[in-house]
């Protein structure tokens, strides 16, 4: 394919925009973030990060394989001092930390609107040159996501996305499961 530049675009270049292209074929983008899913507002409700791959295809079947096999020879075999109700404790445990963890990877972390100079009339708005915005003293630039983020902590591999104002709560309750 010809781009306007008249240079050819590749197909397959296994980078991560590739998985983007194929798996979030549908998706509005901001910055490196996927926007699966969106309210009528046009605001995001289901979102993946810039490291979305490594967190489908390595955190979630790390914490669901080994979770198995703790279930399967520590917790279930008879020949193993643990009693049964033991699973029942478990199990829920384990969703619990997939339901955290989905509810910081796939939650807008707290990405931050454009501000103009016509918005920017209190003065304490600092600029940002990287999305050439007025931004608050608390919202940082995530080089990897590629957006302002309100309270931004930093970006995590694991879940897939960075650690800001509206998925903080989620990330420490994932943490600590």
């Amino acid at each position: 394919r010809e781009q306007a530049a008249g240079k050819t675009k590749k197909c397959c270049t296994g980078t991560v925009e590739d998985l983007n292209s194929i798996f979030c074929c549908c998706s509005r983008q901001v910055g490196a973030m996927q926007f699966i899913c969106q309210r009528s507002d046009g605001s995001p409700f289901v979102v993946a990060g810039p490291c979305w791959p490594f967190c489908s295809f390595f955190t979630v079947p790390l914490i669901g394989g080994l979770s198995y096999l703790v279930l399967y020879f520590c917790i279930i075999d008879e020949s193993t001092p643990v009693p049964f109700w033991a699973a029942y404790l478990y199990c829920p445990l384990i969703a619990l930390t997939l339901a955290s963890l989905f509810m910081v990877s796939c939650r807008d972390p707290g990405m931050m609107e454009r501000i103009s100079e016509d918005e920017e009339s209190s003065g304490a708005f600092l600029w940002n040159e990287q999305v050439a915005s007025y931004r608050p003293p608390d919202a940082l630039y995530c080089r990897e996501c590629k957006v302002l983020i309100e309270d931004y902590d930093h970006l995590c591999p694991w879940t897939g996305t960075g650690i800001g104002k509206k998925n903080m709560c989620a990330f420490k309750a994932f943490v600590v499961l």
